[in-house]
C-alpha cells in the first residue's frame, strides 16, 4: 500500500539530523551509515564494478564520500579517492572519515585543469544540500571533471551543484545516473531539474526518522488517498450525486481540445457532463461523445443559460482562444452560479490580463498553468518560475486565492492556505498536445464528487500522471495521445 511521504527543505533536514545527534546518535555514525548505504546501493546497482573514483568536497557530504572510498577498499575495490584543492575536511566527523580511509588509502588533490583516472564508476561526494549559487573555481571543475568522465555516477544526497530546496540548477551540476539521499526527503529533488539531474533515486533514512517534531514542507503525492477520498458508490446512487460539469471551450480548429476535457471528466466518474463550443463542432462532439450534452454558442446571444445555471463545476480554457469569442465567453462563464472551477490554457492567459479580484471570490477555484502560463499570471520569465517552482506555485496561489497545480516534471500543487504536495509519478509521454485538456476534466470531475479543491488538484494530477505511467509501461513513450489517456485514468480510479 502507498504512503504520502513528507518532503522537506534543507533547514528541516539539518534540523532533523541535529535532532538525531541530540537523541544519541553520533555525527560520525550517521556519516558512516550514509557511506555504507550508497556503498551497498553501488555494489547493487553496478555489481560488475570492481573500480571507482570518489571526488570528495570539504564538507560533509565530502565525509559520506571517504566513507564510501573506505567500505570499496575493504571490500577489495580498486579505489581512487580526491579531494578537491586538497582542502582539508571542515568538520570533526569527516576528518575522522578522512582518517578512516587514508588508514586504507591515499587522497589525492583535484586540482584545475585535471582528468580523473579511469574507473567503472564515479561516486559525486563534492557538494550537499546547501547550493545557491553557481559552483565555481576547482569546484566548478572536479564537477565538469565527473561529468567528462563517461562512467556511470552515483551523487551522494543531492547531485553537486544542484539546490535542494528548489530542485534548480544555478550552474555545471553533476548529471548522476542515481542518487541516494539522506536523512529526509529533500523536495527539490522531486520537481523541475531535480528530476533531471538526479537520475534514480534511492532513500536512505539513516535512522534518523521524522519523529522529532520538525515540520514537513508538503508531501509526495502517491494517490495513497485515493480509497478514502473516493470510497465505493452508494447503491441506490444517482447522477446527480457525481457532480454535473459544464466545459467551455473550443473556439474554430480546436474543437478537440473540448472533447477532450469533457471525455476526461465522464471518466473520472462526473455524473453528467455538458460542454459549450463553437456550433461548427456541436456535431463532431456529439458523435464522439453521445454522453455528453451540447451546446453551439457563437456569441453572447447563444449563451445556454438554463444549462450553465445547473452545472455545479466549471472547466474553462480548452481551445478557448484568446480573441473576442472566447474573451467574451470567459467573461460570461466566469460568472456562472458553479460552486468550483478548474481554469486552464487559454482561460488563463485571459485570467492574467486582469486583477486578481476579476476571479470571483466564491467558488473554489483550480488554476493549472504550465510554466509559461505561470509565468504570466506573475508577470515575470518561465526561466524565473522553473528557478523556484515551489514559490512560483505559492506566489499564484496567493495572489489569485485559490489552488495551483504548476505542470511539469514533479507538478506542484498548492493550495491558499499553504498546504503543498509534489506529484510522484508521470513521465515525459505525457508532454504531448491536449494532455492538459484532459486533466482539467478529470480535476473537474472530482470536484463535483464533491472533493475539496486541492484534495481534487492533487488526486486529479496524480491519477492523470499515474495513467500516463500504466500506459507508457504497456505500449511506451513515444507516440502515446493525450485521447489515450481518459480509459487510462478510468482504470487507474478503478484499482
Amino acid at each position: 500500500m502507498s504512503v504520502d511521504l513528507p518532503i522537506f527543505r534543507s533547514d528541516s533536514v539539518r534540523a532533523i539530523d541535529a535532532a538525531t545527534i541530540a537523541a544519541g546518535t553520533s555525527a560520525i555514525t550517521l556519516m558512516r551509515r550514509a557511506g555504507q548505504a550508497a556503498f551497498v546501493l553501488l555494489r547493487r546497482r553496478w555489481p560488475l564494478a570492481r573500480s571507482i573514483v570518489v571526488v570528495c568536497g570539504p564538507g560533509n557530504n565530502g565525509g559520506d564520500g571517504y566513507v564510501v572510498a573506505r567500505e570499496a577498499r575493504l571490500a577489495g575495490f580498486e579505489v581512487r579517492c580526491f579531494s578537491v584543492g586538497g582542502r582539508l575536511p571542515h568538520s570533526e566527523e569527516s576528518c575522522r572519515a578522512r582518517a578512516g580511509w587514508d588508514a586504507q588509502g591515499s587522497t589525492e588533490s583535484f586540482e584545475e585543469g585535471m582528468d580523473l583516472p579511469g574507473a567503472e564508476v564515479v561516486v559525486d561526494a563534492v557538494l550537499g544540500i546547501g547550493v545557491r549559487s553557481a559552483p565555481r573555481g576547482d569546484v566548478a571543475a572536479a564537477i565538469r571533471a565527473i561529468m567528462a568522465h563517461g562512467a556511470p555516477i552515483l551523487s551522494l544526497d543531492v547531485p553537486s551543484g544542484l539546490d535542494g530546496d528548489q530542485g534548480h540548477a544555478p550552474g555545471v551540476c553533476v548529471r548522476a545516473h542515481s542518487t541516494i539521499s539522506f536523512v529526509a526527503r529533500k523536495r527539490g529533488l522531486y520537481t523541475g531539474s531535480g528530476c533531471v539531474y538526479r537520475g534514480e533515486l534511492e532513500f536512505a533514512d539513516l535512522g534518523a526518522g521524522t519523529e522529532h517534531g520538525i515540520k514537513a514542507d508538503g508531501f509526495l503525492e502517491s494517490g495513497a488517498s485515493l480509497r478514502s477520498l473516493l470510497p465505493p458508490r452508494p447503491v441506490d446512487a444517482h447522477k446527480g450525486l457525481f457532480g454535473h460539469v459544464l466545459a467551455v471551450g473550443g473556439d474554430l480548429g480546436m474543437g478537440g481540445a473540448l472533447r477532450l476535457t469533457a471525455e476526461a471528466a465522464l471518466r473520472a466518474g462526473a455524473g453528467l457532463v455538458s460542454a459549450v463550443t463553437r456550433s461548427q463542432h456541436v456535431a463532431a462532439v456529439l458523435a464522439a461523445l453521445p454522453e455528453v450534452m451540447v451546446s453551439g454558442c457563437d456569441d453572447l446571444a447563444d449563451w445556454p443559460v438554463p444549462v450553465a445555471s445547473r452545472a455545479n463545476v466549471l472547466a474553462l480554457g480548452p481551445g478557448m482562444g484568446v480573441r473576442g469569442w472566447g474573451k467574451d465567453l470567459f467573461g460570461r462563464a466566469i460568472r456562472s452560479p458553479a460552486r468550483a472551477g478548474v481554469i486552464d490554457a487559454d482561460a488563463l492567459n485571459l485570467l492574467a490580463d486582469h486583477a486578481a479580484s476579476y476571479l470571483p471570490s466564491g467558488p473554489e477555484w483550480v488554476l493549472t498553468p504550465h510554466p509559461g502560463e505561470a509565468a504570466r499570471l506573475l508577470g515575470c520569465s518561465s526561466a524565473d518560475v522553473q528557478a523556484d517552482r515551489f514559490a512560483a506555485a505559492r506566489g499564484i496561489a496567493d495572489r489569485w486565492r485559490a489552488t495551483v497545480v504548476l505542470k511539469g516534471a514533479g507538478s506542484v500543487v498548492v493550495a491558499p492556505d499553504g498546504s503543498m504536495c509534489v506529484i510522484d509519478a508521470g513521465n515525459p509521454g505525457l508532454a504531448v498536445a491536449g494532455s492538459g485538456d484532459v486533466l482539467t476534466g478529470v480535476i473537474a470531475a472530482l470536484l463535483g464528487q464533491g472533493l475539496s479543491a486541492f484534495d481534487a488538484a492533487r488526486l486529479g494530477a496524480y491519477l492523470h500522471a499515474a495513467a500516463g505511467d500504466q500506459l507508457v509501461l504497456s505500449e511506451g513513450e513515444r507516440g502515446l495521445l493525450a485521447s489515450d489517456l481518459p480509459r487510462a485514468v478510468r482504470r487507474r480510479i478503478n484499482t
